[in-house]
């Protein structure tokens, strides 16, 4: 049969593919990459006599030119396949890397980004196409386990203020109706506010009901509740074998309870009943070891390597952009694409 590469943005035909991978997250599938109104959600894919390697992309058109970037979606994407990717053999390698540089030629892109997950051994396939890089490190929690012994780990004073926070009057309860949903958008809108944060974050609505109605992968809003004040809530993903907190928010009159302590302790034992094996908590902003990065290290001791991959296909047009929009100061600034971090609300800043 021999090697066989193409693309497809059909549903069925995705989702296929990411339902048969050892493993796979919501952010490899056709429907969270629907969510995403920056360009066009593509799957490139190689077929090798019955395995494959399937790696999914947005195509994002260039302002003002006939070219595009390839990105990844917002989360842990990257590679996904059917074996493991540490054991595949030299000779697929150097294919899925012709076949993905032709690919980039005959659609126009000068670039890709992506961001890697560190649970699938992804830099081994890419790492001979353009640039794997260090992004700082990611924190999870070990469900595998005895609960016991994963909260024996927490920090002396996380603890306490667990035990506390359990023993108040809160009610932790999934969300199940559309003014829940609402109440939620309205204090994840003002931590964004609070943040400063990037347009990009601001999501709608619209996007967390997207989210929980679909059926492609395990979604739930897990919400904390003062009598019938909503205090605190947090977006789930659940897949095979890990569960994470996606986006979550903490209403500014309980800042100082910090409720989502004891809501990141409660979905690691949502994450246990639906038997994963990890709760994957995130690093800091940026791969930086900033108050985020503290914060969940309180937790958990164990880290593992966060990395993103950045390639240029078309060095000549891409120094070109750079001139063009960026004033030639790529290498100051550590974006990537460079070009787009004047005009981009999803640039990506390198940890230092």
């Amino acid at each position: 049969m021999g090697y066989h590469s193409y693309i497809t943005r059909d549903r069925d035909s995705w989702n296929a593919y990411v339902n048969r991978a050892l493993i796979s997250e919501a952010y490899h599938t056709w429907h969270y990459h629907s969510l995403n109104k920056e360009g066009e959600a593509v799957l490139f894919v190689v077929n090798y006599n019955g395995d494959f390697i399937a790696l999914p992309l947005i195509k994002r058109k260039i302002k003002d030119s006939s070219f595009f970037d390839l990105t990844s979606v917002y989360g842990y994407a990257g590679p996904i396949s059917n074996v493991d990717l540490s054991n595949i053999p030299a000779q697929w390698i150097s294919y899925f890397r012709t076949a993905f540089v032709d690919f980039m030629s005959a659609e126009k892109c000068i670039c890709v980004f992506s961001r890697l997950h560190p649970f699938i051994n992804q830099h081994l396939l890419i790492q001979s196409i353009g640039d794997v890089r260090g992004n700082g490190n990611t924190i999870y929690i070990d469900l595998q386990q005895p609960v016991e012994m994963q909260r024996s780990k927490y920090h002396k004073r996380l603890s306490r203020q667990i035990r506390q926070l359990y023993k108040a009057d809160y009610i932790i309860r999934e969300a199940s109706s559309s003014e829940e949903i609402r109440d939620f958008t309205e204090i994840y809108h003002e931590n964004m506010d609070r943040l400063g944060a990037s347009p990009a974050y601001y999501f709608d609505e619209q996007y967390f009901k997207d989210l929980l109605k679909n059926d492609q992968f395990q979604c739930k809003l897990i919400l904390v509740y003062e009598k019938t004040q909503l205090i605190c809530g947090a977006v789930i993903f659940l897949s095979k074998t890990i569960v994470r907190n996606h986006l979550s928010a903490t209403s500014a009159t309980h800042l100082n309870e910090s409720p989502s302590k004891m809501l990141t302790d409660y979905i690691s034992i949502i994450g246990r009943d639906a038997s994963a094996n990890v709760f994957h908590l995130g690093g800091g902003v940026g791969g930086r070891r900033d108050s985020l990065f503290t914060f969940k290290s309180y937790f958990s001791d164990q880290e593992i390597e966060d990395r993103i991959w950045c390639y240029i296909n078309d060095k000549k047009t891409y120094d070109a952009l750079v001139q063009e929009y960026s004033n030639n100061l790529a290498d100051s600034t550590g974006y990537f694409p460079a070009y787009r971090q004047n005009f981009s609300k999803e640039t990506v800043q390198t940890a230092d």
